[in-house]
């Protein structure tokens, strides 16, 4: 069996090493379209610009030659488009690859907002490791950078960046950070810790325009905001958001929508074309239907249980969490299932301004569907545990509605009950960002 794996993220390298472990002769090959010696998690960027890793350490597998070892081919080149009737990729450079199975596992790119000065030296998005050595020519201590977007990947990248003692302005265009994982309350309390450690949020805002030269000292660009106002930059981090990469696959009759369609083995709509992680729209565990869950463990998720179909093992993908962990300089947020709740659902809250702790809890009936915690780590472990199992409650439903605080009391109360499900494993040594 000839086995190809387009992309080289967390969901590719999955696949790969997953189809070696249940086939122990077949070809497989990893392609990358990054020109990169080895495949690299994008979520230790962060530990590279701030300086706590080196690039290597980005790696996914840090032991040397692991690949070679594995008998997994990598090699680097840009695809151009599928033929799944030849069961043949092409790439850019004109060379056609031949697959007896294919994993399109391309991930996504970041989205360059139409704005004049989008293509200045000294702007750039933050998704590569190409990406991060521009910034690092930018990023010394004291210098005043912009950073527009404050949603997950921009909140993950004001933490390098404040580490690294920039002088920051956050831009945001929604009425609080990370508006898609936090409502009013939480979204609020991480701005106002933002503020509090000496960056400029700016919600409700947007970027009109970047110019070249600026008055203020380390500065060459000039920030225009919509309140009128500018701020000069040394540098300026883009991270409006991310789109699928499925461009390639027009006219291949492979079908997408905001990702690509695949049904629940993650197969798509070709022959012996399977899909995995940010590229496609895998069953969201909440609410049952396809969509995006552009985060890490979910494409590790997708990569393994692909390649156990592809390789013959049949096996279902039951849906996946959308679950989100935040380190935002100190204060850890978090975010999971159906967080903005359920129609007809139950919300318990507890909130503590002054001390930057929250917690809020949504309930279908008697189940946990969605929860969102500012500051309190302890409970990640038991409220994904709660989420993702589904378990009935109970009678405990409403002492969580007059009492959230005893959400460990309910999960162990339920955990007992269930002689296999035992408690989840302690929230130890938060990252600086952790999705899943």
């Amino acid at each position: 069996m000839n086995y190809v794996v387009l992309g080289a993220g967390p969901a590719g390298v999955t696949a790969a090493e997953t189809l070696r472990s249940v086939d122990k002769n077949a070809s497989i090959t990893i392609i990358n379209g990054e020109d990169e010696p080895q495949p690299y998690s994008r979520m230790a960027i962060p530990y590279y610009i701030y300086g706590k890793i080196d690039e290597t350490g980005t790696y996914l597998r840090q032991q040397e030659g692991h690949y070679d070892k594995m008998g997994i081919a990598y090699r680097v080149g840009r695809c151009g488009g599928v033929d799944p009737q030849a069961h043949k990729l092409h790439l850019t450079g004109g060379e056609a690859i031949s697959y007896d199975k294919l994993l399109i596992a391309t991930g996504a790119s970041p989205i360059i907002p139409n704005m004049p000065g989008s293509n200045l030296e000294g702007v750039h998005t933050c998704w590569t490791l190409e990406d991060a050595r521009e910034i690092l020519k930018h990023a010394d201590e004291g210098a005043p950078v912009v950073l527009v977007g404050a949603g997950f990947i921009g909140s993950i990248i004001l933490e390098a960046l404040y580490l690294r003692g920039c002088k920051i302005t956050i831009v945001e265009y929604a009425p609080r950070m990370v508006a898609r994982m936090m409502d009013e309350t939480a979204g609020g309390m991480l701005g106002r810790w933002c503020k509090k450690k000496g960056v400029d949020v700016r919600v409700s805002t947007k970027v009109e325009a970047i110019r070249e030269g600026s008055d203020a000292e380390g500065a060459k660009l000039t920030v225009e905001l919509s309140d009128d106002t500018c701020v000069p930059a040394a540098l300026v981090v883009l991270a409006v958001g991310v789109r699928s990469n499925t461009g390639f696959l027009v006219g291949s009759g492979i079908e997408t929508n905001h990702g690509i369609k695949v049904d629940n083995h993650l197969k798509t709509t070709a022959p012996d074309v399977y899909a995995a992680g940010d590229c496609c729209e895998g069953i969201d565990l909440s609410t049952g239907k396809p969509d995006m869950l552009a985060i890490q463990p979910v494409a590790v998720e997708h990569g393994r249980l692909a390649a156990l179909n592809m390789a013959g093992k049949v096996t279902p993908h039951e849906g996946s969490l959308n679950m989100n962990v935040l380190d935002t300089m100190g204060l850890i947020s978090s975010s999971f299932g159906l967080w903005q709740g359920a129609p007809l659902g139950k919300t318990a809250r507890l909130i503590d301004e002054e001390n930057f702790k929250y917690l809020k809890l949504e309930f279908e009936g008697d189940k946990l569907v969605g929860a969102q915690c500012v500051g309190m780590t302890d409970h990640v472990g038991m409220l994904r545990g709660l989420i993702q199992t589904g378990f009935h409650l109970g009678e405990w439903r409403d002492t969580l509605l007059e009492t959230p605080e005893r959400l460990r009391e309910a999960y162990l109360a339920v955990a007992q009950s269930r002689p296999n499900y035992g408690p989840a494993a302690p929230h130890t040594n938060t990252p600086i960002a952790k999705a899943g």
